[in-house]
């Protein structure tokens, strides 16, 4: 396990990850100086000087400044707020609600009004937000019923009388919520109805020109691609959605949509050259107002996608030391899990790291634990989870844990699809 600190620990997390990056890398200080180096687009100070900020930085003493945090997470590939998280904003959704002073009752009596003023659109706007910000963690079978009525809502408001903008904004709002009922029946195992969703919300992306819909439409086709095995699929998905929406969120995404898929194919090169592509998108991008808009590619989920194409390419150190990150970032001060499935793969990560080590308890366990959470992606839980099942199997054929838990993950495929 990585450096994660107990209770008398005063060191800060930067501070550790940055001796977990280095050590899961098998660097030294001297080692680490020399990486930062590489990576550094001027000229720094001497080996001396680097190597004593180093260890001041390491041991906490001392944070670095923001060039040097960028040189950092550059050299451990990943983006600078994932390696220096801010403060991010909890309770989004009460937040945007109580600043309109409107709840669900008043937005529904002003769109019964002849014209559509900008208060409702301002109250719909908050109501997409709130839609996709629950999306972590609300049920999926509630979450979808409420989705489809905004979206019968909104439809409706297409027949009033409005101005282009306001025509415009309607069609984004709708796929923006189309997007989001297509993610939540995909996760719940309604394969066709998820793929007419998505159709559904990338006609709505092209008619109101919005590229953010458009890209996202495109991005769940890969993400369909890849939980059904097909890595060339997402690849010409993945390449579609970023000709779309070069300089958007999704296009961080998509290069991780892209990295997985060749991860899978077996193409080291690939996946290092499409998780730069990402960083270095994500590190040009300004710092997301909204941590869980699920259309908004947080820092923090820069980790999970490396976390996946370590795991994949048999990297159990890097692999290990995400997965660490994951399970932290994905958790609020209070030890309340706010992004369960992210946690569930990293539990899973964790578990075949294990595997490979010879602890076959552990990683049992810890497969158990990801199998076993009430918000989860069917599709995706099930594809992380066989890769550990095939570590398993191939590692401890004869166990009777091995068996076990393959039942246990052909119980979860099998999990309800109406």
């Amino acid at each position: 396990m990585g450096d994660t600190g107990s209770a008398g620990e005063s060191r800060p997390l930067w501070a550790r990850r940055i001796r977990n990056e280095r050590a899961a890398r098998g660097w030294s200080q001297a080692g680490a100086v020399e990486a930062l180096r590489a990576h550094a687009s001027s000229e720094l100070p001497s080996n001396g000087s680097l190597l004593r900020n180093w260890k001041r930085w390491e041991a906490g003493n001392a944070e670095p400044d923001d060039f040097y945090k960028a040189l950092i997470a550059a050299t451990f590939g990943t983006v600078t707020a994932a390696f220096f998280p801010r403060r991010g904003r909890e309770d989004i959704d009460n937040t945007l609600i109580a600043g309109t002073g409107m709840d669900t009752l008043e937005i529904v009596t002003r769109m019964r009004a002849s014209d559509v003023s900008q208060a409702t659109l301002e109250g719909l706007r908050i109501t997409a937000d709130r839609l996709c910000s629950e999306y972590p963690y609300a049920d999926s079978a509630d979450l979808r019923v409420e989705g489809h009525a905004w979206l019968r809502r909104m439809t409706a408001l297409l027949d009033a009388r409005l101005t282009l903008a306001q025509h415009r904004e309607l069609l984004t709002l709708a796929g923006t919520v189309a997007l989001l009922v297509g993610c939540v029946e995909y996760d719940m195992g309604r394969r066709t109805e998820a793929e007419a969703t998505r159709r559904a919300a990338l006609q709505l992306g092209e008619e109101s020109g919005d590229v953010n819909v458009i890209g996202w439409a495109q991005e769940m086709r890969a993400w369909y691609a890849l939980t059904a095995g097909d890595f060339r699929g997402v690849v010409a998905a993945a390449e579609a959605g970023e000709a779309a929406a070069p300089r958007h969120s999704v296009a961080v995404q998509l290069a991780a949509q892209r990295a997985k898929a060749w991860a899978r194919m077996g193409d080291r090169r690939q996946v290092e050259l499409a998780l730069d592509q990402g960083r270095r998108i994500l590190e040009g991008l300004p710092y997301p107002e909204n941590l869980d808009h699920h259309f908004v590619v947080d820092p923090a989920k820069f980790d999970f996608y490396a976390m996946d194409c370590y795991r994949i390419v048999g990297e159990n150190g890097l692999a290990e030391v995400y997965a660490d990150e994951v399970i932290r970032s994905s958790t609020d001060s209070s030890g309340i899990v706010r992004k369960p499935m992210r946690v569930a793969e990293a539990q899973i990560t964790l578990g075949v790291v294990a595997a490979r080590a010879g602890d076959l308890d552990r990683a049992v366990d810890l497969g158990r634990q990801a199998l076993s959470g009430n918000r989860r992606s069917l599709p995706s839980l099930a594809m992380v989870a066989t890769d550990l099942s095939s570590v398993l199997s191939k590692q401890y054929p004869d166990a009777p844990e091995t068996r076990d838990f393959a039942d246990e993950l052909r119980a979860v495929r099998a999990g309800p699809s109406a």
